[in-house]
Order: C-alpha cells, then structure tokens, then sequence
C-alpha cells in the first residue's frame, strides 16, 4: 500500500474532466493529452463506466479481460472518497466533490446522517425512512449533469427515479435496461438515431466484489463485463468510438473489521462516510485530541487526518463551499491497509468482502481506455 494517500488530480486526468472535454468542444481533436488517442478522431462517443473496475484489478486480472486490454488508454484518478456515489456525481457534472457536495456515501445533512444512494437517514429509533421530502435532491446537488444536455443515459432501469438519480442525473433521457444483453442494443440504436455522445453505467462488476470477494466468481464477472465490451465494440457504426472507465476500485477486506474501542468512541458524538473513509464528527472534543488518540490506536493500518488538513490540501478540488464542508465529519480515519472501521449504522443486508473509500492506488486508479473509431464496412 502506498506510504502516503494518492489525491486526486482534479486539475489533470482525473473522472472529473470526462464529461466536459467531450460536450464543450465541438471537435475532439483538442481534448487534453490524458485522453486515449483515439477519442481524437471519433464522430460519436460511448462513456461506459464498469462501476468497481480499478486500473490495480485490471492490470492483476487481465488475463480475464482480453477484450479491454486490445484498447488503448492508461490510469487515470478518480475522487475523495472513493465511492460511487461522489464519483458518479463528479462523472456527470464534471465537478469536484467539493462543489456538487455529495461528498460521500453516508454524509451529515441538517443535523442528520443520510446514506445518499438509498436517500435515507441511519435507522435509530423513531427516525429513519426516505429523506427525499426533508432533503429534496436537486437542493443537496444543485447543479445539472451533462453540461445541461440531454444526454441518453442506459442504466438499470430500477435506477430510474430513485432520489440519488435525480440528484446526478436529472435533466438526462433515461434508457432503461434490465438485462446487461440489451446495452449493446441500446448504444446501437442510440448512436444510429444519431446522438455524438451516450453514457452507459454497467454495475455488477462492484456487485460482485462487495458480496464475493476476488475469487472465481469476481473472475467469472470480468469475463461477462468482457463480454459486453466486446459487445457493445460490435455495435459501433463507422466513426464511433467506446471509452471506457470506473468510478473507483476496490479491496479485499474479508473480515478484517476494526471495532474502535469504547474508550474511543465516547469522544465521538456521531459517524458518518464509509468503512475505508470513516468521518468522526467529534462534538465538544477537541478534534486534534481525537486525532492523536486515533493515530495511537490506529496508526499502523490507517492515515488519521483532521478535517481542516483534507480542505488545506484540496482532497474535494480547490473550491469546498461552507455548506458542503458542514456536511464533512471532524476527524477523518482512511485504512490504508486492507481493513475496515465500524459503525454500527452503516450496515447493509450481508457482510462486504470488498470494500472501498480510501486513497490507496487500488482505490484512486482507475482505467481510461479507448477504441479506435470503427471504420466504414
């Protein structure tokens, strides 16, 4: 693992500066150097992103990936933290996270915890329960996706309507899938009725990780993902290019969870972020006395920051509005060995094998690879 956190590079290749490279523009042949070669002289565009896919997995498991390893392209940086839903929001408004705000997966929000892909507030008693009243989502995210285009988005159609999808996506035209075999379909019929760029989200390479670990049933869902690449590289028509990229990648943590100690835990008053990139919102304790108490316990399996250090040196982008930073815990703990940190509020219906959040490469890497633009016949 690496010695000190990789932070993004907001201001190079970075998810971040996907979007607005290709709907700015009207020639491609002047996108920044970090983009693949071939995207320079593509007509039409496919962004599809294999939520969960790091450069680290991709560059262990290419035996799996023949398909992918014919592009061209390299690694690039996702965002802090490492979760889908501030990447995906970052891959859509071409923001930092620092300016959409939805700065992690479990965020502080009017005084309340809320797990922002289900839109939810932790469970305790007499609370919890869908937040997209009390906390509408165009509000918490202001801005619109897609450099305010109308953009064809193929997704799972369960997706559609959900409050995070508003959050990130609205104003986008939802093509729904609930078979992976119908996003090849898809991409053909969107670029032949002649849309210049098309966004498509795959999801089930994440899945598998967080449920089954890197092990023969991660292997056999690279080759699927393969598979539709290879797919969705047929359905191109002459012109077209496939770029391909993640939001994030992963870890192996298996049950390797770290409980902090009670001794600990009675200076925080609330937790929110993720098990990789834990927030302690620390109440009336002074947050560096925190922090030290932190890095004592635990500072040979993960860095332990305040929150004026991430802001000081730009974790969420140069710019992090008042009320953006207001939702960021006191104390920050990032593993950066392969281990998690409790909290009892953040738990889902099984165990996650693989776990994300941090800022150790196969967290922040992640692929940015292109096909050549198909030829006529």
């Amino acid at each position: 693992m690496a010695e000190q956190p990789i932070l993004p590079d907001y201001l190079g290749p970075n998810v971040r500066g996907i979007v607005p490279a290709l709907l700015g523009p009207a020639d491609w042949s002047a996108v920044p150097s970090w983009f693949p070669e071939p995207i320079r002289h593509a007509e039409q565009v496919v962004l599809l992103i294999l939520d969960g896919l790091g450069w680290d997995q991709f560059q262990s498991h290419a035996e799996h990936l023949p398909v992918l390893n014919t592009l061209q392209g390299r690694a690039i940086t996702t965002v802090a933290p490492t979760t889908t839903a501030t990447a995906l929001s970052s891959i859509a408004t071409g923001l930092t996270p620092g300016e959409h705000g939805l700065i992690g997966y479990r965020m502080l929000v009017k005084g309340e915890v809320i797990n922002v892909l289900r839109w939810m507030a932790d469970h305790k008693e007499g609370q919890g329960g869908d937040r997209r009243r009390s906390l509408p989502p165009r509000e918490i995210q202001p801005f619109q996706p897609f450099m305010g285009a109308e953009v064809p988005v193929i997704s799972p159609s369960e997706l559609e309507g959900s409050a995070f999808t508003e959050a990130h996506l609205r104003g986008s035209r939802p093509v729904g899938y609930r078979a992976s075999s119908a996003i090849a379909v898809e991409v053909r019929r969107q670029l032949a009725a002649g849309e210049r760029f098309v966004y498509a989200y795959y999801g089930s390479i994440d899945k598998t990780a967080h449920e089954r670990g890197f092990g023969e049933y991660y292997e056999a869902e690279l080759r699927t993902a393969d598979r539709l690449v290879g797919d969705v590289l047929d359905a191109l028509p002459a012109g077209a290019s496939l770029l391909v990229t993640a939001d994030h990648g992963q870890v192996e943590v298996g049950d390797r969870v770290i409980h902090p100690s009670p001794e600990l835990l009675a200076m925080v008053a609330m937790q929110s972020g993720e098990g990789r990139f834990r927030w302690w919102h620390t109440g009336r304790v002074p947050p560096d006395e925190v922090c030290k108490a932190v890095i004592d316990a635990y500072g040979d399996v993960a860095w332990v920051v305040t929150r004026e250090q991430t802001l000081d040196e730009g974790w969420f982008g140069p710019t992090v509005s008042p009320p953006v930073a207001a939702r960021l815990g006191d104390v920050a703990i990032l593993a950066r060995e392969p281990v998690s940190f409790h909290d009892p509020l953040d738990a889902g219906a099984f165990p996650l094998v693989c776990r994300h959040g941090s800022l150790t490469s196969a967290e922040v890497l992640v692929p940015l690879l292109a096909s050549n633009p198909r030829e006529e016949g």
